[in-house]
């Protein structure tokens, strides 16, 4: 029975993780959830899974969950603690074995880097944590002798497809994209889409944020840079496609001309199990890939005067030092003020745009240093999202 720790239990990839295990009795064993401020939802958790600790965001939260658990007649309470103290001990549990890291945002990585110190195998969701940290994270990775398994569908897919044949066989590789909402959208319209519009992602069930990344493509920039730490390839190795249907999940071209190709149902519990139960493959309880739907397969080359963002990216992963963990800085920040409706669809890109031109040039030779220029490509953002705000407030936008 394999033990996991699940950082961003209440969040889409934790909650479809529970599925998993769920669907496949007997298998594992949930030692420590990690959560944020749904403090019902992950009280549910707990009551179900009996995990030994549980951390939630404050203090605040932590009393009402003691609270609601004894009231849900969990007896005994496992250990309950929050805030950053209490994620990274969800994540370095002497228990654990396994860490699945889905929590949104900066506040996985410490943790998640902590647990690969202490060894933990790792099935990696947060994209921050590579793309922040890429180089610190991988360093540690191999020191401890510990794998990277991707959840993503697109980094697990080319990690299935690798299997086929030797690293020094792979001529490149090639993530596909859906392309998002606003793939056909004339660029004249796209200063009046609406946060609405861009959750409405064609293929995917997938938390806010994330899904506009798809709209925006930043998510395809994200996992270029991911995909060199995660699989030790130069950038000109990596390519982008569109792919509307999001049936091939990625692909791996080989020197001899050959591609293997990764296809499967739009549910991310297919990664995510397989993630759990590397090296074996374990039937599926409940999902399969429906080949009447398979009518057709396009590609296309993604425009990146429509998805600037994905230029961005790989800008920030040429010039490196901090430049990566301050693209995905200043992209939250954006999208953020997006959904507030504080910021147009296109500023996404501008604000992070500005915030690349104006970030320090700095080595991230330790964790603090990776929160140091988190934080500062923040305020670069925030600065950026309030100027352009007041930029249109003057032209009556």
């Amino acid at each position: 029975m394999k033990r996991l720790s699940i950082l961003g239990s209440t969040g889409s990839i934790g909650r479809q993780c529970l599925n998993v295990v769920e669907s496949l009795p007997g298998r594992f064993a949930v030692v420590g959830l990690a959560a944020g401020a749904n403090v019902e939802l992950v009280a549910e958790q707990v009551k179900a899974h009996r995990p030994q600790v549980v951390s939630v965001a404050n203090a605040e939260g932590a009393t009402r969950l003691a609270e609601r658990l004894r009231a849900m007649g969990v007896q005994p309470l496992p250990e309950i603690q929050h805030g950053a103290a209490g994620i990274e001990a969800v994540a370095t549990h002497p228990d654990a074995e396994m860490v699945l890291s889905a929590a949104v945002g900066v506040v996985g990585l410490p943790a998640t880097y902590a647990a690969v110190k202490c060894g933990k195998q790792i099935a990696l969701a947060n994209k921050e944590v590579l793309v922040a940290a890429g180089e610190l994270v991988t360093a540690a990775a191999r020191e401890k002798n510990v794998e990277l398994l991707p959840v993503d569908s697109e980094h697990n897919a080319i990690h299935q497809c690798l299997r086929g044949g030797e690293r020094k066989e792979v001529k490149r590789l090639v993530l596909t994209a859906s392309g998002g909402p606003f793939r056909k959208t004339p660029l004249a319209q796209l200063e009046k889409v609406t946060p609405e519009q861009a959750l409405a992602h064609p293929n995917w069930r997938m938390g806010n944020r994330i899904t506009v990344d798809s709209a925006t493509m930043m998510n395809k920039g994200f996992e270029v840079i991911e995909a060199h730490w995660l699989f030790g390839m130069e950038r000109g190795q990596i390519d982008v496609v569109i792919h509307p249907q999001s049936t091939v999940h990625s692909m791996v071209e080989f020197v001899d001309g050959s591609i293997l190709a990764q296809l499967g149902p739009t549910d991310m519990r297919v990664p995510i199990q397989y993630a759990l139960t590397y090296p074996e493959r374990v039937a599926a309880n409940g999902w399969s890939f429906d080949w009447a739907q398979m009518k057709r397969l396009d590609f296309a080359k993604p425009s990146t005067r429509r998805y600037p963002c994905l230029r961005l990216a790989r800008e920030a992963l040429r010039k490196g030092g901090a430049l990566p963990c301050a693209l995905n800085a200043a992209d939250e920040v954006a999208v953020a003020a997006f959904l507030e409706r504080r910021l147009s669809f296109p500023g996404i890109a501008a604000v992070v745009e500005d915030v690349l031109e104006k970030m320090p040039r700095m080595k991230l030779a330790r964790m603090e240093d990776v929160l140091a220029a988190d934080r500062e490509a923040r305020r670069l953002a925030q600065e950026a999202v309030t100027r352009r705000s007041l930029q249109a407030t003057a032209a009556g936008v």
